[in-house]
């Protein structure tokens, strides 16, 4: 289906669907043009087990700037062996060192937002972990949308979760997560610009941003 032909519900029904039911809807109106964009926190966590309870063959990307966490990427192995998967990878040319420190735009555009739209490219619809409580620039996020940026649908299913949910679902599943959440990083990015911090503090501390470009 082409994402212009999907109608979306009355906006106050998508807004009662539980995050599963948020799914099962983008499964079945996006099928084989929906995937899951995945950074391997906690979110994802929760989503991918819910997307694979869904659909086992469920796609899955994710954009490798050459600079997680070694934690990061030994979780993003332990999910594809878990999941009988493989996570699509899309990625950017080597960059010259420190460029996040000199041009940090310039850093995020080619590390990320260029793998970005070509992930989007055959996409009619992105599944993501953005929750309304992660930040001011994300509190209106709705769980179903239109991305006027990437002229598709986007889903935001744990948008009014909070860490509690996130870490209860993890929990009574038993499911493998990012063990730098438990050095107090609530969220995680490159090694070069991430620290210890609340909600999205710990992102390019020291300076006024707070978004990459993936989701303004």
């Amino acid at each position: 289906m082409v994402a212009s032909t999907f109608t979306l519900p009355d906006k106050a029904a998508v807004e009662a669907m539980s995050a599963e039911e948020v799914l099962r809807c983008c499964l079945r109106h996006f099928a084989g043009t929906v995937a899951l964009a995945c950074s391997f926190q906690k979110e994802e966590t929760v989503l991918l087990d819910m997307l694979f309870g869904l659909d086992p063959k469920a796609r899955v990307f994710a954009i490798d700037t050459h600079h997680l966490f070694p934690e990061t990427y030994e979780l993003w192995r332990e999910v594809e062996r878990r999941y009988d998967t493989k996570v699509e990878v899309y990625e950017g040319p080597p960059v010259e060192d420190k460029l996040w420190e000199r041009k940090p735009d310039l850093y995020l555009s080619i590390a990320k937002v260029a793998p970005l739209v070509r992930a989007l490219g055959d996409l009619d619809c992105w599944i993501t972990g953005v929750r309304r409580d992660q930040s001011p620039t994300r509190a209106n996020a709705p769980k179903l949308g239109w991305d006027e940026a990437h002229e598709l649908w986007k889903a935001n299913p744990l948008a009014d979760w909070s860490d509690d949910d996130c870490w209860a679902y993890i929990r009574e599943r038993g499911l493998p997560y990012n063990p730098l959440h438990d050095q107090g990083y609530e969220s995680i990015g490159d090694t070069h610009s991430t620290q210890p911090g609340k909600g999205r503090e710990g992102r390019w501390a020291g300076t006024e941003r707070t978004e990459c470009g993936l989701h303004t």
